[in-house]
C-alpha cells in the first residue's frame, strides 16, 4: 500500500549510518524528503546521493531534512557515505517494511526483466506530517531540482 498525497505520513524508526537510529517523528515541524533507492554504491544511486548532498544547504534553507532509505545495512551505508563524502542521512530498511508501506517495494522492470525489489521513489513530507508530494519511479537526472522546488513551495 503506497502513501498518498494529503494523508499523514506513517512514522517509522530505522537504524542509520554511524550506528544511530532515526524516526520520521524526530523531524516534526520540518519538511522531510524521504528518497528510496535500490542499493549503495551503484551508478544511479550514487549519482542521486551525491546530487542530494550537493543541494543539502538549499534543502536546509527550505526547512527540509533529506533521508535516503535502502535495504542495505547501516554498515554498508557507512562505507557508501565515506567513499563519496555524503552528507544526507542514510537509513537501513533491511526487511523493507518501511519501503513496502510507502509503496517503494514491489514489482519493477529493469532492462525488460521483471523482478521484486525497491522502486526508486521519493516522498516529501510537510512540516505538518502530511505527505505533500510523491514521485513514483524516479529518473535520477534532474530529480533533486524538482524535489527542492517542491520543498521550497511548502
Amino acid at each position: 500500500m503506497a502513501v498518498k498525497e494529503g494523508e499523514i505520513a506513517p512514522d517509522f524508526e530505522l537504524p542509520t549510518a554511524g550506528g544511530g537510529k532515526m524516526k520520521l517523528s524526530d523531524f516534526k515541524g520540518k519538511s522531510v524528503v524521504v528518497y528510496f533507492y535500490p542499493a549503495d554504491d551503484t551508478p544511479g544511486c550514487t549519482t542521486e546521493a551525491i546530487d542530494f548532498t550537493a543541494a543539502l544547504a538549499d534543502f536546509e534553507a527550505a526547512g527540509a531534512v533529506v533521508v535516503g532509505i535502502s535495504p542495505d545495512t547501516a554498515e554498508s551505508h557507512d562505507r557508501f557515505k565515506a567513499k563519496h563524502g555524503l552528507g544526507v542521512i542514510l537509513a537501513s530498511d533491511v526487511d523493507h517494511k518501511v519501503s513496502e508501506r510507502y509503496g517503494a517495494w514491489g514489482e519493477k522492470t529493469n532492462y525488460g526483466r521483471k523482478s521484486i525489489g525497491l522502486i526508486r521513489s521519493t516522498v516529501l513530507v510537510g512540516p505538518d506530517g502530511r505527505v505533500a508530494r510523491v514521485w513514483p519511479q524516479v529518473r535520477v537526472k534532474g530529480h533533486v531540482d524538482k524535489v527542492l522546488e517542491a520543498a521550497k513551495a511548502i
